[in-house]
């Protein structure tokens, strides 16, 4: 399977270094030099041909992108004049990218970082459009492509999704019940050990994956509404509900892998490979471990356990990607066009049946092609009341990578100082959001 995208929750190793290299400065233009634009193709004003800038340069997704394009020319008869880029290239020049001579439609990511090109004026929005393409996706996804501004800028084309995943023979051979509740979750977890097993598979040597730990128990038990606040800076992190996350974290802390700091996330996965854990909090692409097929048949997930009842299960983490139609396109028309066909069940088709690792954001796209991993996770995504976009994603990448990442691991490391670690985000979260 292939290891989709640096920076994003489904991304290895090279997601660190991306993100220390461009200390979200890059992304979000925080009083820096412009950098130069990536494009070289953004100046053609040919009817027939659309000019796309992309960062998916890694063989899998760009194979599966060019196929789409493909079909699109066959369709409509419009060139595709794709500009790809070094996917970390990309993203570190993306702000000058986009205030230069950008192309006429752009490869993005939904959510806060969508978001925050478009208040900069540096995207168009295209209501028109969703009003061709608005039926080919559920509510959430429809939420999770407006900007602030309730106009729509972005087209979804693949998601994922972050849950608990385990081994149905394990959970068999133990007599384990799938918990539906947090004090499930703790009674299981305290159950898994005296079995000998790692209860929850835990490896944060990169400093990202506990974060998909701190968003679930966040939603789970303050609601999506407050997720939003927190990660877009409006929300205290000294706020009591926070520090109500940390406690149940800590609760559970017990009963996750030792020694996380000096293991990557692909190593913690064979903890669950090997049957030697019973859980993982993790995304998706975890299956990328799996490589005998019987021992991939046998991987499972269930959603994060419900912990405030007025909350239920309702919010889903799935990191979604797609495009978005630059400020001032040359073929605006062209461009138009090609975003309705984007949006189409058919074109994420054509995409899901050549990585495996993703489903498609539309939930009238074929699933007949899916795993039955896919399936379940295609039924969990679109069934969502919410979709959220995981921590970095959702909230600016300088503070995530900065703050966030070495805060996450000093909890981990000391959990009874958590009062001044949330002082000291509070503090530098005030100064990063602020010069915005």
């Amino acid at each position: 399977m292939h290891l989709p995208s640096p920076c994003s929750p489904l991304s290895g190793t090279t997601r660190r270094t991306l993100l220390r290299g461009m200390g979200g400065a890059a992304v979000l233009g925080v009083g820096i030099p412009l950098l130069s634009a990536c494009g070289g193709s953004g100046s053609s004003s040919d009817p027939k041909t659309v000019t796309l800038g992309s960062n998916q340069s890694d063989a899998v997704p760009k194979k599966a992108y060019g196929e789409i394009y493909t079909a699109y020319t066959k369709q409509s008869g419009i060139t595709v004049d794709v500009n790809t880029k070094d996917h970390n290239t990309f993203q570190e020049q993306i702000n000058s990218y986009l205030q230069g001579t950008p192309d006429d439609v752009f490869t993005w990511f939904a959510g806060y970082r969508m978001q925050f090109f478009a208040e900069k004026g540096l995207a168009s929005p295209i209501d028109d459009v969703w009003e061709k393409i608005g039926g080919n996706f559920p509510e959430a996804m429809q939420k999770l492509s407006k900007g602030a501004d309730g106009k729509y800028y972005f087209v979804p084309l693949t998601t994922s999704l972050w849950a608990v995943f385990y081994r149905k023979s394990v959970f068999a051979q133990y007599g384990y019940k799938v918990p539906a509740t947090w004090d499930e979750l703790v009674a299981l977890c305290k159950q898994m050990k005296k079995d000998g097993l790692v209860p929850i598979a835990f490896g944060d040597k990169d400093a990202w994956p506990a974060m998909g730990t701190f968003d679930q128990t966040n939603f789970r038990l303050n609601g999506h509404d407050f997720h939003v606040e927190l990660m877009a800076g409006k929300a205290s992190w000294t706020d009591a509900k926070v520090r109500k996350v940390f406690d149940l974290w800590t609760e559970i802390l017990p009963y996750h892998q030792e020694g996380s700091m000096g293991r990557t996330w692909q190593d913690a996965a064979q903890t669950l490979v090997s049957k030697k854990a019973g859980m993982y909090v993790f995304g998706s692409f975890v299956a990328q471990q799996f490589t005998d097929k019987a021992a991939l048949e046998d991987l499972d997930f269930f959603a994060f356990p419900e912990i405030d009842p007025a909350y239920g299960q309702d919010t889903v983490e799935a990191p979604t990607d797609g495009f978005m139609l630059s400020r001032a396109p040359k073929n605006k028309v062209g461009a138009v066009q090609l975003l309705q066909y984007l949006g189409t069940p058919a074109a994420e088709g054509i995409y899901v049946k050549s990585d495996s690792s993703l489903v498609a954001a539309s939930n009238k796209a074929d699933t007949s092609s899916y795993t039955p991993l896919q399936k379940k996770a295609f039924e969990m995504i679109s069934g969502a009341k919410n979709l959220t976009q995981f921590m970095d994603r959702d909230s600016r990448p300088d503070f995530t990578s900065t703050v966030m990442q070495p805060a996450l691991q000093n909890f981990l490391r000391n959990p009874k100082n958590v009062d001044s670690i949330l002082s000291s985000i509070e503090r530098q979260k005030k100064t990063i959001f602020a010069s915005a």
